[in-house]
């Protein structure tokens, strides 16, 4: 059975908006193309700071991410300083752990104040009710990855990495990370409607208690698919080929594309 979660309730001002964004996947697959993908969505940044009151990034922000004791990754630094610019200034920042880049610690909390969440999350912005999660793992099936899964964040695991040096583990990383996406087939960026895994979760949790937006990353595929009159899926795509997002202002939830730098 699904437990109810605690639902975090966030009163929003009429003029500002809540933006939802995923798998920007920067460090892959070349430097050269991570340094214009991360230039387009520091763009896109710069672009909602105005009337933005809470970011979103719902994981897979980097293809590898790990914090040893005294380092971390070499790189990101337009993506870092805006996120801190916009920390500065006053909007909410809260970064989810992707399967990419799940060993993320304290780092992003001590620069600029985020909120690291590593599991599903209810929220309840203004009257309207939201289930926010990356989407890995998530529904029926896929047994093997969920226990690759369990053995990567399993904190033994992570110490054991740790001792690694960090060129040798990013490195290796890196490897493990280039033949994930190798091995994903064309049918795995088709969404499967009622088949899919993402709508058999939400299903699971509507029996429990009304959401009215369910927002996944995860699946590199733009979506909005409806459960029910009142209840909706929105897949955010990726801010890797589609740049695509949602923008929710006091009242509805809507999958938006950024094109003005693509």
């Amino acid at each position: 059975m699904v437990q109810k979660r605690f639902i975090a309730f966030i009163s929003m001002s009429d003029s500002k908006k809540i933006y939802f964004a995923s798998d920007l996947h920067l460090g892959a697959p070349d430097y050269k193309s991570s340094r214009n993908r991360e230039k387009t969505f520091t763009d896109w940044l710069e672009s909602i700071q105005l009337d933005a009151s809470e970011l979103y990034l719902l994981g897979d922000v980097f293809d590898f991410w790990f914090e040893y004791k005294y380092v971390v990754p070499k790189g990101y630094i337009r993506l870092l300083g805006k996120l801190a610019e916009l920390s500065d200034s006053g909007i909410k920042i809260s970064i989810f752990q992707g399967n990419h880049d799940l060993w993320m610690k304290d780092y992003f909390i001590k620069e600029f104040n985020a909120e690291i969440i590593s599991h599903p999350v209810i929220r309840r912005f203004n009257d309207k009710i939201f289930y926010l999660a990356h989407g890995d793992g998530l529904g029926p099936g896929d047994n093997t990855y969920k226990m690759i899964n369990r053995i990567f964040r399993g904190k033994i695991n992570q110490k054991l990495f740790r001792w690694l040096h960090p060129d040798l583990g990013a490195r290796l990383a890196n490897f493990f990370s280039a033949s994930s996406r190798l091995s994903h087939s064309e049918n795995d960026f088709e969404f499967k409607n009622e088949d899919e895994a993402l709508v058999k979760h939400s299903r699971q949790i509507l029996e429990n208690q009304h959401i009215d937006y369910f927002v996944y990353g995860h699946r590199h595929i733009p979506v909005e698919y409806s459960l029910s009159e009142k209840s909706k899926i929105i897949v955010l795509g990726d801010m890797f080929k589609n740049y695509s997002f949602a923008e929710f202002d006091d009242n509805t939830l809507e999958l938006k594309y950024f094109n003005a730098f693509n």
